[in-house]
């Protein structure tokens, strides 16, 4: 079903219709050309989502005589638990519109904005680098962090501060080595031990072969070796000139001989020997962890701005860990046994993303 876009000559020639597999290839290389395309608005995440959590997707395409003039990917994500909503993107840290011009861009806005009334959402999430829609209520919670890559290994070592340069130097003198794995099942058994540390439900093993299998090449997991024990992981995403690790965690054992940080270092030297130009360290929320980690690491935070169009929900949602009233739970969740958390927690993570 396709919808005219607006009033008046231009508006008319425009409709939104839904992504189908034969626009599949147009929808990315549109994505890929135009500057605010990122990876999370690849195609493949609609297949990713339907896949690996069943939620219900609604990817958008505004046209013009055939041709793409902004793409809108959105997924609606339903429970009893913690509401239901329609989100660009979720379990990315980008996402919102990406439009040739204002009348494509107006065109995406308002049929996702009927959609969701349609729909019966408690509300309509984007998920911008920039502010799009001054007056939609805003979250300024997360930040996201992207530094070039230099061309010569030194200088980047240079580029991280002195403190953090010398856990990375104490990595590489542990003699610590990286080896790149060709399924998740090391990468799996870290991050999630490292979720259960954290208190945060951790979704299903398959969810990132799913991911593998969508993205290929594009998907590559890194993992970081003490002799012959593995003690971290991160699962990184390419795209363009950039490289983004995305999902990464590491055992206790990582942190005396420097893990995380040389794992990331070796993220960094592979992506500049591929020729990247740009390290995206992906989103944190403010006041934590790993907001600390990436400042130490000479990044300088980027706000994002996740902006919300109310339906039936009165103010915007708050599943953040950040929340005090998750508090309890979260102390809970540390102290289970990680087999227990890696089988019930996919099923409460599916709806957190």
């Amino acid at each position: 079903m396709s919808h005219s876009a607006g009033s008046g000559p231009r508006a008319q020639r425009l409709e939104v219709k839904p992504l189908t597999p034969d626009l599949r290839r147009a929808w990315d290389v549109f994505v890929l050309g135009h500057e605010d395309g990122t990876f999370f608005h690849r195609a493949g995440w609609e297949e990713v989502l339907r896949r690996a959590f069943g939620h219900r997707t609604h990817y958008l395409l505004a046209l013009e005589n055939g041709t793409v003039r902004g793409v809108l990917p959105l997924a609606q994500v339903k429970s009893l638990l913690f509401g239901h909503s329609l989100v660009s993107t979720p379990f990315c840290v980008y996402g919102g519109i990406v439009a040739a011009d204002d009348a494509a861009r107006a065109a995406l806005e308002t049929r996702a904005c009927e959609l969701a009334r349609e729909l019966g959402v408690g509300y309509l999430e984007m998920r911008n680098r920039r502010r799009q829609h001054p007056a939609w209520p805003a979250k300024d919670l997360y930040v996201t962090f992207r530094k070039a890559i230099a061309e010569e290994a030194e200088a980047n070592m240079l580029a991280i501060p002195r403190k953090q340069r010398a856990m990375v130097r104490k990595g590489l003198q542990k003699g610590l080595r990286s080896e790149i794995d060709t399924n998740v099942d090391r990468h799996y058994a870290m991050y999630s031990e490292s979720l259960r540390n954290l208190g945060t439900p951790v979704f299903a093993r398959r969810y990132l072969e799913i991911l593998q299998d969508v993205f290929g090449k594009d998907c590559e997991v890194l993992t970081v070796m003490n002799g012959d024990e593995a003690v971290a992981s991160v699962m990184s995403f390419y795209f363009r000139d950039e490289v983004l690790p995305y999902y990464g965690g590491g055992t206790r054992a990582a942190r005396s001989v420097s893990g995380n940080d040389f794992m990331y270092w070796e993220v960094m030297e592979r992506a500049r020997q591929g020729g990247r130009r740009i390290f995206d360290y992906g989103r944190s929320k403010r006041g934590t962890g790993s907001f600390d980690f990436k400042t130490y690491w000479g990044f300088e935070p980027e706000p994002l701005f996740y902006e919300y169009y109310l339906v039936g929900d009165r103010e915007m949602p708050n599943l953040s860990p950040t929340n005090p009233k998750y508090d309890a739970m979260i102390r809970i969740w540390r102290r289970l046994p990680l087999a227990l958390t890696q089988r019930i927690g996919p099923l409460v993570a599916k709806y957190l993303g």
